[in-house]
């Protein structure tokens, strides 16, 4: 392929030329600002050969560079190697962000065309204002000249929708509805505006299979004081369902006539929309007569927030996952004691199959990642057929996996170790093993945000000296999005939101460790949030751990843990013992005892 990538890139710069553009940005986005985009929209990884899920390509007419972050530093020099693309590191001290790049080589009376329906209004007036402070270039945003070379382009998927089961979200459609509008109400706003289509999903109950990996489908919706339209492929609707919608106040149009649905706002409208999760492909398209009301989108915050029963099917969800965990990696690890080959890419097939055999299950929530030694390095690496290494009987192999099943969306990251360690991969287990059990154990204040929580997990990775360049913890989605706002745990940002963790929001905790060359160290469980006590003090919050599967003491230096944490280790490993049992047969179930047996205090 990467034979391919500088022929792709002339004839995207033989494009800007005919259009009189002098620099054409590429973004990793869809008209919904999706992190998985289907293929229909993934013009930044065909022309460059980049498939990280996060970059920006960029390129004028003497140059071509991909900005993306830490996560996929080493996996982007790999596949940037030989084509011509320059590979401009994010958020690394003295290296200017793409926007400040643009703003500093593009002259007045230059432009930058960037397709529509890829740039968010927030992230449009970032650029536009980055360019103003330059030196003045223009931005065009009704352009998208990646498409016009792209003669291979996908079509757009066509999957069935269908109505959510185990639909225990807090009320009906309708109620829900109620409670948005009752949020629009509040800011003044006549009709809203949804792009996002993890929050469509959430406000109609429906699920699709459009994006790989997130159970959604391509649609917008607009909701008005007494009806909706959904803006969708009407194809991927059966009768029945169309009529359910209708009864609920749901309209139907197609997904083609969301610019003229736009059109048709009416003169003196109020608009909700969420500047970040809005293309300006949509926002030209409402007449200047309606009024802009921009907040973030009132569903965000009330799907983060699991009911009762959500989290029970969750929890049940949480067994299965775990039983086929524990069925998988004892398959992988007698395949690897047999002395059987067995690659990075076995180790996700089996535990996809493992997996597809549990009760409800959908499908992964994203790409297995499987890291042995040197490769657990690339926090988000990814083996393929042409690159990926064999799994031998010593040393670390880092597992990032997860489920989608209808009772919920699964997310865990395991060390295992199977065979002969070092004292410094046991040394780095046991490190950030520190960092999760302390976030783990964590109460906090009512009201306290993930940016105030995020350094106690980083605590005793940076006391021996070390850091990760990842957030700590993300929201998780009901049979959702593996990544959901609008919460998260990571390092407080320069204007960043904070976001008060409530009762009822979920979060990956999974601090991590990583030496290029080497190895790479991540532990993660998912967490709930859940009331604690109420002291002279106020109301104080904590974690309960969802996850459950046993975490591999043999890839730890036990020397470094307190015995509080051997405590946690040896009640959480017990917790585990006992949910997983009763659904796994003696073998699997003797091998779970074992790696379950408590540490001595």
């Amino acid at each position: 392929m990467k034979s391919s990538i500088p022929s792709r890139i002339d004839a995207l710069q033989q494009s800007m030329r005919k259009y009189q553009v002098d620099a054409c940005l590429v973004a990793s986005a869809d008209p919904h600002l999706s992190e998985y985009l289907p293929g229909h929209w993934q013009a930044r990884q065909w022309l460059s050969g980049f498939d990280g899920s996060a970059g920006t390509l960029v390129v004028t007419a003497d140059f071509a560079g991909l900005w993306t972050d830490s996560r996929y530093f080493e996996q982007a020099e790999q596949q940037l190697h030989g084509s011509g693309i320059q590979l401009m590191r994010l958020r690394i001290p003295h290296t200017a962000e793409y926007e400040q790049w643009l703003a500093g080589h593009l002259q007045q009376d230059q432009t930058l065309a960037v397709a529509g329906d890829t740039l968010s209004l927030a992230a449009a007036r970032r650029l536009r204002g980055e360019l103003e402070r330059g030196h003045g270039a223009r931005l065009r945003t009704d352009l998208d000249l990646p498409g016009g070379i792209w003669t291979s382009r996908p079509v757009l998927p066509r999957a069935k929708v269908h109505p959510q089961a185990n639909d225990c979200q807090q009320g009906s459609r309708q109620q829900r509805l109620q409670r948005i509008r009752k949020s629009m109400r509040k800011l003044g706003a006549s009709h809203h505006l949804v792009s996002s289509l993890d929050d469509i999903a959430w406000i109609t109950g429906l699920r699709g299979s459009d994006v790989e990996y997130n159970p959604v489908f391509l649609s917008h919706l607009l909701i008005e004081p007494d009806r909706c339209v959904l803006l969708i492929d009407p194809d991927k609707l059966d009768a029945a369902l169309v009529s359910q919608l209708q009864a609920d106040g749901i309209g139907v149009r197609d997904y083609t006539e969301t610019s003229s649905a736009m059109h048709e706002v009416p003169t003196g409208a109020h608009v909700l929309l969420d500047p970040s999760r809005v293309v300006m492909e949509i926002v030209d398209a409402l007449p200047e007569t309606v009024k802009r009301i921009e907040h973030a989108n009132p569903s965000t915050a009330m799907k983060a927030i699991k009911s009762d029963a959500e989290i029970e099917h969750i929890r049940a969800t949480m067994r299965e996952d775990g039983a086929a965990l524990v069925q998988g990696v004892h398959a992988i690890e007698r395949r690897i004691a047999s002395g059987e080959t067995t690659s990075e890419i076995d180790v996700a097939d089996i535990l996809r199959a493992c997996r597809a055999r549990r009760p409800h299950f959908m499908g992964e929530s994203f790409g297995t990642i499987a890291g042995y030694m040197a490769n657990g390095a690339m926090p988000h690496y990814h083996a393929t057929p042409e690159q990926h290494a064999l799994i031998r009987a010593e040393g670390l192999l880092l597992v990032d996996s997860g489920g989608q099943y209808q009772g919920g969306t699964t997310d865990i990251t395991r060390m295992w170790a199977f065979g002969p360690t070092t004292d410094e991969q046991r040394r780095d287990c046991a490190l950030v093993l520190k960092g999760m059990i302390a976030l783990s154990r964590a109460r906090f204040p009512a009201g306290s945000s993930g940016p105030q929580l995020d350094a106690l997990a980083r605590a005793p990775i940076w006391a021996a000296g070390g850091d990760y360049g990842h957030g700590t913890g993300h929201g998780v989605g009901y049979f959702l999005n593996v990544h959901e706002g609008p919460h998260g745990i990571r390092p407080p940002a320069p204007g960043g939101a904070l976001v008060a963790l409530e009762p009822g929001m979920i979060s990956s905790i999974e601090p991590g460790l990583y030496k290029p060359g080497r190895h790479g160290v991540r532990h993660e469980n998912l967490a709930v949030v859940i009331e604690c006590e109420e002291t002279e003090f106020g109301r104080f919050l904590g974690f309960e751990t969802l996850t459950l599967c046993p975490i591999d003491t043999r890839a730890l230096d036990l020397d470094l843990l307190d015995a509080n944490e051997r405590d946690w280790l040896n009640e959480y490993h017990a917790q585990v013992c006992e949910a997983l049992s009763p659904l796994l047969d003696e073998a699997d179930r003797t091998w779970l005892e074992l790696r379950c047996a408590p540490v001595q205090p």
